[in-house]
């Protein structure tokens, strides 16, 4: 699982031209699933998002979580997170899931998110032609890999 985290002061998904999320001062969360993700995955991953010092604490250092802020959280499935780049310049999406696989991970990590947020959450449409816009604000944005946790 990969999940692309961005500190916004403002996130959006628009859908048709009409508004569907809406979020102020908090994370936008892209997140990628291939077939070998589990639940594993989405507790270290949803865990490790949700203690993430990455907000200005008063003396301006980033030392405060989005749980600490009391920030709001948008999360976004994007397929093309598992992009592999290693051959030609057209991108290969096989290590992708299937929607039979990544539709219910991605709604247990939303789960597992409002559970670890102790909020709830804003979502996408998993597979719907969304327009995302956001306001980074940092620009501070963070990539992870549970296959790859450094």
């Amino acid at each position: 699982m990969r999940a692309l985290i961005q500190r916004v002061k403002k996130a959006s998904v628009t859908i048709d031209n009409n508004l569907y999320s809406l979020i102020n001062n908090g994370l936008l969360i892209f997140i990628g699933i291939c077939e070998e993700d589990s639940n594993e995955d989405i507790d270290w991953l949803t865990k490790k998002i949700a203690n993430l010092r990455i907000f200005d604490d008063e003396n301006g250092v980033m030392n405060r979580s989005v749980t600490d802020i009391d920030g709001e959280i948008l999360a976004v499935s994007q397929f093309t997170l598992m992009a592999s780049t290693k051959k030609g310049n057209r991108p290969s999406y096989i290590k992708a899931a299937k929607p039979e696989i990544s539709i219910p991970l991605y709604e247990k990590f939303c789960t597992e998110m409002e559970i670890a947020a102790n909020k709830a959450i804003k979502r996408g449409v998993f597979g719907a032609d969304m327009k995302v816009e956001l306001l980074n604000d940092g620009p501070v944005t963070i990539f992870m890999d549970t296959k790859n946790r450094e």
